[in-house]
């Protein structure tokens, strides 16, 4: 078995794909108009439309409604990602935690949580 995406069901897949594109600088493909991905080798952030929900299952997601996942990305500089957030809802801004990780906080314009950290050289 290998890890391969989490997906994040929205209601607007271009406004997510691009803000995710922005903050990360990474790639982002598309599949179809219902559907992209992040590239973040090995594994994707998958951003899925809403529309797309009920191929699973008639309210199996729920879009802008996550409070329990945290999707992170292990960036080089904490510090320098900060100043790529434009707009975002900084949660925490770039902390230093008590395992040694650098870290911050913020939620994407669906309100999904993501965290940025960088571990301890």
């Amino acid at each position: 078995m290998q890890f391969a995406s989490i997906r994040v069901i929205t209601n607007d897949v271009a406004r997510l794909a691009g803000f995710y594109e922005r903050v990360t600088g990474l790639p982002v493909e598309w599949r179809s108009d219902l559907f992209a991905e992040v590239i973040a080798h090995p594994v994707k952030l998958a951003i899925g439309s809403a529309e797309t929900v009920a191929l699973f299952g008639a309210g199996s997601a729920e879009p802008e409604s996550n409070r329990t996942v945290i999707i992170e990305f292990r960036v080089d500089d904490v510090d320098a990602a900060f100043e790529r957030l434009g707009e975002a809802e900084v949660v925490q801004k770039p902390t230093t935690m008590p395992w040694g990780n650098r870290s911050l906080l913020f939620r994407d314009p669906d309100g999904n949580l993501v965290n940025f950290f960088t571990p301890p050289a």
